[in-house]
């Protein structure tokens, strides 16, 4: 996955970035040029480059999303054409024509980061179907007005850092459950982030128990592998600023049986992705150290199986929590907000300013939001931030609403909360309540539902099948962002 930035070099594909009411030096037509559109136009010999032309829409109506996502159709493209080596060829501002709404700085970043994460495939598990193929492309500083080689080769730096942590986050939800267990889990942490300039402590044993942290107890006593709270902190903000004490909360069930409440169907394999959040977070925490960020950020990520088990949490289980909240355990499968829970309270004790948690966290967000597109509830100022982000970087998120009319569902006969929502409706929402509970007054908070966007079912033409990487960017520029501002 190699890219170069050379005016000379030979290679066998040239990629055309055309616009409505503009073109490559040969003829297209103007349905060629309509965004998400590839056109082959194949060299006469072996001796002719092969030309992909890569249709981009009106150029007035361009954004970042629109070009990442025609990286990577034109990287998986060349991919499927077995070739070898490509140049992309900017097309040129025309005079007179309407401006683009993102710069050149913007625009070359989200080609790099669209044609890596184009290239993505997880082989690990794969043996005679696995595909190891090397496809370069070439940069020529001349189709990038106004930046230089030192710039050009500065944003491929950064592309690249970004890119790291959401391939780190899209193999970690895409590996099996007999690899990826909570104890490995917690060992790839470790391993990662060895040499970073990081605090990193797990919680696990007669610790979680000191702790109070009866959640992830109860969550995991069914596994064979202990649950674990991994906190790893980070801190490059400047020692002479006040800076916001950020934490990240990532649900981190490395296998969601269902518990005692088994789930069923005909392909569960899915269940292996509930750790989607604690993935992104990181994720997230790999482009923030990597980058040298000049940021205060803790990630706090809960680690356990849910399994059924002589061992396992009963349906009607009670968790006694450190705040005095007392759960009813009304379903197993409603497990990932027993966990969070312990993270938030955790996150109190470490003096947290701004807590986001993400997670896997229930299957109605997709029923309403689709598989495109995460739901965000809580603090207002946090959630207008992080849309707007979302809208720039591909990671999108709708705000929700916490309907206090909503939280009888949660009522207990015996204990003060229920786990679950006695209604099969709004699903989400009670979800997002029973969770608010758990936050402190001192703490502005936001959660975050990416049960629908941890995955693509199927294969499109901008990326493989399996894991999608959503919620590392988002949450490492959220951070970057916070700090900017002060």
């Amino acid at each position: 996955m190699q890219i170069t930035i050379d005016d000379m070099q030979s290679v066998d594909t040239s990629i055309y970035a055309v616009y409505e009411g503009e073109g490559p030096p040969f003829r297209v037509t103007e349905s060629q040029k309509q965004k998400y559109t590839l056109t082959w136009f194949y060299g006469r010999s072996h001796h002719e480059t092969d030309d992909l032309v890569a249709g981009m829409g009106p150029r007035s109506g361009l954004t970042l999303e629109q070009v990442r996502r025609t990286g990577a159709s034109a990287a998986r493209a060349l991919l499927k054409e077995k070739k070898a080596s490509a140049v992309l060829v900017r097309a040129s501002f025309r005079e007179g024509g309407a401006s683009a709404a993102i710069s050149v700085k913007e625009e070359l970043q989200a080609w790099m980061e669209g044609w890596m994460y184009g290239l993505y495939q997880f082989n690990k598990h794969r043996g005679v179907t696995a595909n190891h193929q090397d496809l370069s492309l070439n940069l020529r500083v001349k189709d990038w007005q106004g930046l230089t080689r030192e710039d050009m080769e500065s944003i491929l730096r950064e592309a690249s850092i970004r890119i790291n942590g959401t391939r780190l986050t899209r193999d970690l939800v895409n590996e099996s459950p007999e690899t990826l267990n909570p104890e490995a889990f917690v060992a790839v942490v470790e391993e990662r982030f060895k040499k970073a300039q990081v605090q990193l402590h797990v919680y696990r044993g007669q610790e979680l128990h000191d702790r109070q942290m009866n959640g992830l107890i109860a969550v995991g006593a069914g596994s064979q592998y202990a649950p674990a709270m991994i906190e790893l902190s980070y801190n490059g903000a400047s020692s002479s600023e006040k800076s916001p004490h950020i934490v990240l909360i990532g649900k981190g069930v490395t296998f969601d049986m269902g518990g005692m409440n088994v789930k069923i169907g005909r392909d569960i394999s899915d269940a292996r992705m509930d750790m989607g959040g604690a993935a992104a977070v990181v994720g997230a925490m790999d482009i923030l150290v990597s980058c040298q960020a000049p940021v205060r950020v803790t990630a706090l990520i809960a680690v356990a199986d849910n399994l059924a088990g002589p061992d396992a949490m009963l349906p009607s289980s009670v968790i006694h929590y450190p705040n005095g909240l007392s759960v009813q355990v009304a379903n197993t499968d409603g497990e990932g907000r027993l966990i969070i829970a312990d993270a938030l309270l955790h996150a109190a004790n470490l003096g947290a300013d701004k807590v986001i948690d993400i997670a896997t966290l229930t299957g109605n967000v997709g029923a309403a939001l689709g598989l495109e597109i995460a739901g965000i509830w809580g603090d207002r100022d946090i959630t207008a931030d992080l849309v707007d982000i979302g809208e720039r970087n591909g990671e999108r998120l709708w705000p929700m609403p916490l309907m206090d009319e909503y939280a009888s569902e949660l009522r207990s006969d015996y204990a003060d909360l229920k786990n679950v929502g006695t209604s099969t409706l709004a699903g989400a929402i009670t979800a997002a309540l029973f969770i608010r509970h758990f936050v402190a007054e001192s703490m502005k908070w936001v959660h975050i539902d990416m049960a629908g966007t941890v995955q693509y079912k199927r294969e499109f033409p901008y990326s493989a099948a399996g894991a999608t990487g959503y919620g590392a960017r988002l949450l490492a520029d959220y951070v970057e962002k916070q700090f900017l501002k002060t």
